[in-house]
């Protein structure tokens, strides 16, 4: 598709002086109807207007894209409207309105608007050519820069230099605490370095601190989602985006800068990977689905966890049964709605609003695993059936609104209201009963009786290897997967397992902590400032404190840090350890079972890594 294509010199009209958007959108739509375009112009007016009313149309810099689908539309096109002088008035930016494109799309044309539009925006990024649009003197003139523009000699101009690039990032991490900071920081940082431009937007677990604002992201040049879970995107579209994870940003945040100021960076269109040819880009949103309904279902895990354990410890110190029966009963409701909010959240990342209730039933029949049989012979699915019911039910909404948008408009609130729910609710209800919940939930009740059944040694490796992958990559996919499987441990009462995987979490930054201190020799002074900061990281369950380190030297500081979080995820099975919740570290220790052995196992654990650093590393002046 080309702008071309809908654009001609009849619909053009140059250095004109107009006194108000109104009066603007009043001559487009004049431009529109002497090319041909509509059978009633003063229907498409309004139709323009009620689409104004909702919201501005001006994109910053000098520009407005007012657009409408109406039956008044004989076929699309677009106008254009130079202005001459400036009109005033309200912008992203503040900068006067010069340049207006007038976009006319039939009622029953889908997202064809949509696609005009974001071909228009990314044609529009190049100021340079918006001068030149500016500067035609007729509307031929006008309309063969277009063409030009559209389809470019096979030497192209050399990008801005890195310096001129004006960006702005997004980063979020499942939790919202150590990986969507780092990653922030590491990328001003590095555009201090380079000369650059840069607003970050932090999606923590405290909420979004430093939001982009229209006006940010309309005078960005690039933007970089650094994020592993869903944040909302649809206000980039028509903007370059640049997609990476957090890791990744913390890595190397110079050779995302460096991507983000190339100018092959495609535009964002609307959408996500499960729309894109590009597996890598596919499993990275699938990823971050899947870690935004975890990022929802946490809190229930700790506070229902938190709950269940504060019960029982007042219980001991003689507090009233009817208190403490109310608390535990209360942890053990937010145990119930965990897996349904996994499901729920899931689905509403993939396709919104319309896809969060049958999400949610989906996650409930899993809890109940439910099926065709005898309600005594159900067996929860778990973890793995809300997951299967959230992505099902996330795409099978996908799919209806796909369908959908290929009826006739009249039938758009019944589609929305009543089939769309109903259809989706069916389907993943009947998914649920007839085909995920009986072999799932038997292979539930077969991993549980498994971990039931491991004592003794096995049980200790067990609490060693998820220690140990706590410490492996420092938050990201292993650490993630060992976390996710304590907390599945947790919510089906193996406290030790969840133990194991808190204190694997907690050894490595607290290791390198001691390290810097028992070993001052082997590090610089910058890594000697972190001390106090990584004690509290350790403290708190912040496994990325170490990150840094292990960055810089991995090949010493990685196996120390499995080493001795895998010591310390052993003795914590060893001792009979027991964690009632998924976040807290240290703060949590009031409610840890045998909370003397979880510090000997934490102590053990750190000290280690503390020795194997100092043995591993030379001296920096040696």
């Amino acid at each position: 598709m080309h702008i071309t294509d809908f654009l001609q010199p009849a619909c053009v009209a140059l250095h004109r002086r107009v006194n108000s958007m109104e009066e603007a959108i009043h001559l487009l739509v004049q431009q529109m109807a002497a090319g041909g375009n509509l059978t009633d112009a003063t229907a498409f007016a309004t139709d323009v207007q009620a689409r104004e009313a909702l919201g501005g149309t001006c994109v910053g810099g000098g520009l407005a894209i007012p657009h409408a689908k109406s039956a008044a539309v004989r076929a699309p096109g677009l106008a254009a409207l130079t202005l001459d002088p400036p009109l005033d008035c309200k912008t992203p930016d503040g900068a006067p309105v010069r340049m207006l494109f007038l976009i006319a799309a039939p009622a029953d044309a889908n997202d064809l608007h949509v696609q005009v539009l974001a071909e228009l925006a990314t044609l529009l990024l190049d100021k340079d050519f918006c001068r030149q649009l500016l500067a035609a003197d007729s509307p031929e003139a006008f309309c063969a820069l277009v063409d030009a523009q559209e389809h470019p000699q096979a030497t192209a101009p050399e990008p801005p230099q890195p310096e001129h690039w004006r960006f702005v990032a997004v980063t979020a991490c499942p939790t919202g605490l150590a990986h969507t900071y780092l990653a922030a920081e590491a990328l001003q940082k590095a555009a201090q370095e380079r000369g650059v431009s840069l607003k970050v937007e932090t999606n923590g677990a405290a909420g979004v601190n430093n939001p982009l604002s229209t006006e940010d992201i309309a005078g960005a040049d690039c933007i970089i989602v650094a994020t592993d879970r869903t944040v909302s995107t649809a206000r980039f579209v028509g903007k370059r985006v640049v997609s990476v994870s957090t890791r990744e940003a913390i890595r190397d945040p110079g050779a995302v800068l460096d991507r983000a100021a190339e100018s092959s960076v495609p535009v964002y269109r609307g959408g996500d990977g499960f729309r894109s040819n590009d597996w890598k880009e596919l499993g990275r949103e699938a990823y971050r689905h899947l870690m935004s309904g975890i990022t929802h279902m946490l809190p229930f895990v700790v506070a229902g966890g938190v709950l269940i354990a504060l019960a029982l410890f007042l219980a001991q110190l003689g507090v009233p049964a009817s208190f403490t029966d109310m608390m535990d009963t209360v942890g053990r409701a937010a145990f119930v709605l965990v897996y349904p909010v996994l499901a729920a959240f899931i689905a509403y990342s993939i396709s919104d609003l319309p896809a969060f209730m049958p999400g949610l039933l989906g996650g409930y029949l899993a809890q109940l695993g439910t099926t065709l049989g005898s309600e005594d012979n159900w067996v929860s699915s778990g973890f793995w059936g809300a997951l299967v019911a959230g992505f099902a039910a996330g795409l099978l909404v996908r799919l209806l609104n796909w369908i959908g948008r290929r009826l006739p408009s009249a039938l758009e609130q019944v589609r929305t209201s009543l089939l769309t729910p109903v259809l989706s609710l069916l389907g993943v209800g009947g998914l649920m009963v007839l085909l995920v919940n009986p072999p799932l939930g038997h292979f539930n009740l077969w991993l549980c009786d498994l971990l039931d059944t491991m004592q003794g040694g096995s049980r200790l490796a067990l609490g060693a290897v998820l220690g140990l992958l706590m410490a492996t990559d420092y938050g990201g996919p292993i650490n993630k997967a060992a976390y996710l499987t304590g907390t599945l441990a947790l919510v089906n009462e193996q406290y030790d397992l969840m133990a194991a995987v808190m204190v694997g979490g907690m050894v490595p930054p607290i290791g390198v902590a001691l390290a810097c201190l028992f070993f001052k020799d082997r590090f610089t002074q910058e890594e000697q400032r972190t001390v106090p900061q990584n004690l509290l990281m350790g403290a708190s369950f912040v496994t990325e404190g170490a990150l840094s380190f292990a960055l810089r030297d991995p090949l010493r500081v990685g196996p120390a840090c499995m080493l001795g979080s895998g010591l310390a995820g052993f003795l914590t099975v060893l001792l009979g350890c027991g964690c009632p919740a998924p976040h807290g570290g240290l703060f949590l220790i009031a409610v840890i079972q045998n909370p003397a052995g979880f510090l000997l196992a934490l102590a053990a654990g750190s000290l280690l890594t503390a020795a194997l650093l100092g043995l591993l590393k030379k001296p920096l002046h040696s």
